[in-house]
């Protein structure tokens, strides 16, 4: 497949491109893109019955403090393929930490040239509360029942905190690779 190739967007911040580990609305399986082999492989088996409230996928090309490139949630109005390639546009971020530290997730939606009907988005607030409020339950309870793992969420950011978090994280994978 060659995930390694792709690059983290034609014009950052504002058209990003994210691969798709886990596809909305799917079962509760985490999956994780290998970055040796690049396979898709199973990271774990969630312990609670829920399912990810949207898309989740991660920026190519970038690193984060907890030593894996940028987490990022992907709203859609249909699940994604695990494994394709969307191209987003960042509007906030949702801060929460975990048993490993630092651990926030950019919230995007998928650029105008794919659908129009998130023109409108700009900032989280935008989506409405309930969205954020399912989104916030589901990352504060999906590792409840697993031994010696926690999430805790603090808040969300808006898509100027998201265009920070994507430029840093960009910054630490170029300063590792070189």
């Amino acid at each position: 497949m060659g995930f390694s190739r792709i690059d983290a967007g034609r014009e950052v911040p504002g058209d990003v491109n994210v691969i798709v580990e886990i596809a909305a609305d799917s079962s509760p399986v985490k999956y994780e893109i290998d970055k040796n082999s690049d396979s898709i492989m199973v990271d774990r088996i969630l312990s609670t019955a829920m399912h990810y409230p949207c898309n989740y996928g991660y920026v190519p090309q970038t690193l984060c403090d907890d030593g894996d490139p940028l987490d990022v949630l992907v709203l859609s109005p249909h699940p994604l393929l695990v494994g394709s390639v969307v191209r987003v546009r960042p509007i906030g971020v949702l801060s929460m930490t975990d048993e490993s530290g630092g651990d926030d997730k950019m919230l995007a939606v998928p650029i105008s040239k794919l659908t129009t009907i998130y023109d409108h988005i700009r900032e989280p607030a935008d989506l409405g509360k309930g969205i954020l409020d399912m989104i916030g339950h589901f990352f504060s309870h999906y590792k409840d029942l697993e031994a010696n793992k926690w999430a805790k969420v603090r808040d969300w950011g808006g898509s100027d905190l998201a265009a920070q978090v994507l430029q840093k994280s960009i910054e630490m994978y170029r300063l590792g690779s070189s």
